[in-house]
């Protein structure tokens, strides 16, 4: 015979008062750095202005969002929970590199159409005014 589980089996009690409000805390910082960072994205006026304010907002976005589920399914589950910090660490590593890819492209393009932009700078060593010939 098998048993039938209702909705109810899989929910646990209610989480302490500090947990709670901890819990939601870490929600509302995460959700305001969202928001900061999507204002950034539609208010500033060029794409090089535009591009840092989501970056640093996602980053520590997700952080604050990572907090609060480590800390609710550790509590909810009586044991530490760590295994959203692997979202993190991809987050940290993936979004710098992307944003430096983005930046690289968009001067490129501005330098090829004459956008004024800072000069490439010298990759080789020799000094400023010396003939590397």
């Amino acid at each position: 015979m098998t048993e039938s589980l209702a909705i109810t089996d899989f929910i646990a009690g209610p989480l302490p008062l500090w947990a709670e409000i901890l819990t939601a805390a870490f929600v509302v910082i995460g959700a305001a750095f969202a928001a900061i960072g999507s204002f950034g994205l539609v208010r500033l006026p060029t794409f090089f202005d535009r591009i840092h304010a989501p970056t640093l907002a996602a980053t520590l976005g997700t952080w604050c969002i990572t907090l609060a589920t480590i800390t609710y399914f550790s509590v909810q589950g009586g044991n530490l929970f760590l295994h959203a910090l692997l979202i993190v660490m991809l987050v940290a590593v993936t979004a710098p590199v992307t944003t430096i890819f983005l930046m690289r492209a968009a001067l490129f393009r501005e330098r090829q159409q004459g956008g004024s932009v800072p000069p490439e700078s010298r990759t080789d060593m020799t000094p400023s005014g010396a003939d590397p010939t």
